[in-house]
């Protein structure tokens, strides 16, 4: 006999809203279990994100909130800067992904060095994809056409006002091909 999957039921009001908001934003997902894997790594109050009004790739587990950041910085930020720029909507966001339990880049094992990607609180945003098909990445655009340059650094600057921390190719060469979007320490953006 076959084990049936048990529906995941949000606990906390925060929870029940935050998924409310996404849907509202026509965002896809599904609720993920809460899960504590020891060591500082945990996936709690999380969603496996495939949209935030465009279908996005690489999400395993992402905090709620974030998720809801990141739909609200697409529709916000992204769309209009996109428009602006190049004429287009983006269709497509590529991410690097988002829960890993791992310590923060550069830093040896210690108690306080996890990175938020440990707690499915941070996410690494790669490039776009526009509906004309031209793709623009973070490692070749930042540096790249004017129009590139323009876009990143403007949707990059929107990002700061909605996530704690947003690092980009700016703060150090581990960046250099992504954007780092969290909601745990903060205020930083680089």
């Amino acid at each position: 006999m076959s084990e049936r999957p048990v529906p995941v039921v949000p606990q906390s009001p925060e929870l029940r809203q935050c998924l409310a908001d996404l849907g509202r934003l026509k965002a896809r997902y599904a609720l993920l279990p809460d899960r504590n894997y020891g060591g500082g790594c945990s996936t709690i109050s999380s969603v496996q994100l495939t949209d935030v009004g465009i279908p996005i790739s690489n999400i395993t587990a992402i905090q709620c909130p974030l998720a809801l950041n990141l739909a609200v910085w697409t529709r916000e930020a992204v769309q209009p800067a996109a428009k602006q720029v190049f004429g287009q909507r983006v269709v497509r966001l590529e991410s690097f992904g988002s829960y890993s339990c791992r310590n923060v880049k550069g830093r040896p094992q210690m108690a306080g060095t996890r990175s938020e990607h440990a707690t499915a609180n941070a996410v690494d945003i790669s490039g776009f994809v526009l509906a004309n098909g031209r793709r623009i990445s973070v490692e070749g655009g930042w540096n790249g056409t004017e129009e590139e340059r323009r876009f990143l650094r403007s949707i990059r600057a929107a990002a700061c006002k909605r996530f704690q921390t947003v690092l980009s190719p700016d703060f150090n060469a581990a960046h250099r091909d992504h954007f780092h979007f969290d909601l745990g320490r903060g205020p930083f953006c680089r």
